[in-house]
């Protein structure tokens, strides 16, 4: 609702203002709108309550904290709903093809609530993989003033005298399915790793998007810290309604905090914090909603010139409560800025530089979570690309959860995610293999499922260092081994994977960023002239529709047509 600032200082709301928008009125009056509420700025207060996930449980409560945060600074808080997909719950089954289809469901239905009702601004809260990306892709659509809240981490579990996440309960399966645990010590665990509501206590997908909103601009520095559970997140909630209402009075707005500097940013915190390969395709994703030209290539170079400096899982040790407690994202960003990674005058939402945001930073005494950029558990970053014949668009893959960093072996091909997690628990799986899962791409899926699955089972059979996996699809933030992902064009689109056939010779190599399959270009090419492209496996409703709009996941898988 553009808002008229007369001189007596009194906001006059326009959209709700004249004789022709008595109908709008009343019908506001119904739902308690006073005649002074609607002279305020109206606060779209959004979020993905549903029962169905921990991941946001706790929304319903942040939101009415925001009100009142909302309320107290001036403004007329309005509440709005949207959904979420658990990528837990879903995951290894046809569900899961609805997960990246549910990034833009979730951010068309907030752009179509805050332009249809003309809001002011908006607070999204987020909780999980996919609405943190749809929040901050909403708010760059719209524009207004705005802040994303990260709802909260979920505290680990404990078993047997050690912390486990889920992460442990999918690697479990394969232990169980190859003897090593047995059914009660699987059940125990499935019992003991979720203790709360929360995302995934590890640094995977949530938490590392999480960070990324901070580093980025759009979330205040700090606020994914706590826990879901910590009572400190309430008080983020309120600062957040407040927050938002200074935006609307400097007009602070996501286009004037996005820029390649916020975007670098942004990718140097994942990239040093060994975050998920998911990062490449949601950045690549909010960069073209805002229209800032980011080649996935730009990932790579920020991953040579940065160092891993935090211990976090699923390559390291701790949580993200660990994290919380060593000093959280203002000590990861003060580390970085001591080293001179960062563009230190890049605004964040609060109006301020990232400089002055992580100058304050608070390190624990004895602290072992985050380390000094030179003395680094890796001096180069977590994400890389590989190119090559199989992937002339790019891959990513998470090198610092590799285990191993180069693998020649024969390929093991299967045109669905079902079919390789079969033959893994079946054992029929061998040391030296490459895994080719394909057709499992943004449009061949359709969704682009993660195979966490199949990977976890993977390295719970004792086989993580020794095969590797590589696919059109992509993984979760808790998948570890040499694994590839995103591979581009996709083999649904006629890309190299498709032209793969068993026991042809692929090499995966980290050094060289390289993902190549032993055949010449011209065998390549004749395979792929009697290649035919697969029946889709829907042809109406949402998935559909997504598949006949979604674009290549080296550009983000976006169906928004932005240039």
């Amino acid at each position: 609702m553009p808002i008229e600032i007369p001189a007596d200082g009194v906001d006059v709301n326009s959209f709700l203002s004249g004789r022709d928008r008595a109908p709008a009125r009343a019908a506001l009056r119904a739902v308690g709108m006073t005649t002074e509420d609607m002279a305020k700025p109206v606060v779209g207060v959004a979020h993905s309550w549903i029962g169905t996930m921990p991941c946001n449980l706790n929304h319903r409560r942040l939101a009415e904290e925001v009100m009142d945060g909302v309320r107290a600074a001036g403004g007329t808080p309005v509440e709005i709903n949207t959904i979420a997909i658990s990528d837990v719950i879903t995951m290894g089954t046809e569900g899961m093809r609805t997960s990246l289809v549910s990034r833009e469901v979730i951010a068309d239905s907030i752009e179509l609530v805050g332009r249809g009702h003309a809001l002011d601004a908006i607070v999204t809260l987020a909780g999980c993989d996919k609405t943190i990306p749809a929040a901050a892709m909403a708010h760059v659509r719209l524009n207004l003033p705005s802040a994303i809240l990260y709802s909260g981490t979920m505290l680990p579990g404990h078993f047997r005298g050690a912390e486990v996440t889920l992460q442990d309960v999918f690697e479990a399966v394969g232990r169980n399915a190859s003897g090593e645990l047995d059914d009660a010590g699987l059940d125990e665990m499935e019992r003991a790793a979720c203790p709360g509501l929360g995302a995934c206590a590890g640094h995977y997908t949530a938490n590392t998007m999480a960070m990324a909103m901070e580093f980025l601009g759009l979330s205040p520095f700090g606020s994914m810290d706590p826990p879901a559970q910590d009572p400190r997140k309430s008080e983020w909630a309120r600062r957040a309604g407040d927050l938002v209402m200074e935006q609307v009075r400097s007009r602070l707005t996501p286009k004037r905090l996005l820029t390649p500097d916020s975007f670098h940013n942004a990718i140097t915190a994942a990239v040093a914090t060994g975050g998920s390969t998911n990062l490449v395709l949601h950045l690549l994703a909010i960069a073209k909603e805002a229209g800032i030209p980011l080649d996935i290539s730009e990932f790579d170079a920020v991953s040579r010139r940065t160092p891993v400096i935090a211990d976090l899982r699923p390559s390291g040790r701790y949580t993200a409560v660990h994290l919380d407690r060593a000093g959280g994202t203002r000590l990861v960003g003060r580390t970085l800025a001591d080293a001179g990674l960062l563009a230190l005058d890049a605004l964040t939402v609060t109006g301020r530089p990232i400089s002055a945001e992580v100058a304050d930073a608070q390190e624990a005494s004895g602290q072992r979570v985050v380390v000094p950029a030179d003395r680094p558990f890796s001096d180069t970053g977590g994400l890389f690309i590989l190119k090559g014949n199989l992937a002339p668009a790019g891959a990513v893959v998470k090198a610092s959860a590799a285990m191993t960093e180069r693998m020649t072996g024969p390929a093991r091909v299967f045109d669905s995610e079902e079919a390789a997690m079969e033959a893994v628990q079946q054992g029929a799986v061998c040391a030296g293999d490459v895994l080719v899962i394909r057709y499992e791409g943004p449009r061949g899926g359709p969704g682009m499922r993660e195979m966490l699955g199949v990977t976890a089972a993977l390295v719970g059979r004792g086989l993580g260092r020794s095969v590797s996996l590589i696919t059109d699809g992509r993984f979760s933030g808790a998948t570890r081994g040499l694994m590839v992902g995103h591979i581009a064009p996709e083999a649904a689109e006629g890309g190299p994977l498709a032209a793969v056939r068993d026991g042809d010779q692929v090499t995966v190599d980290l050094d060289r960023r390289d993902l190549s399959v032993d055949l010449m270009d011209k065998e390549l090419d004749q395979r792929m002239r009697d290649w035919a492209p697969p029946v889709p496996r829907y042809t109406s409703g949402v998935m559909a529709k997504y598949r006949h709009t979604v674009t290549c996941a080296s550009q983000g898988a976006v169906t928004s047509p932005v240039s």
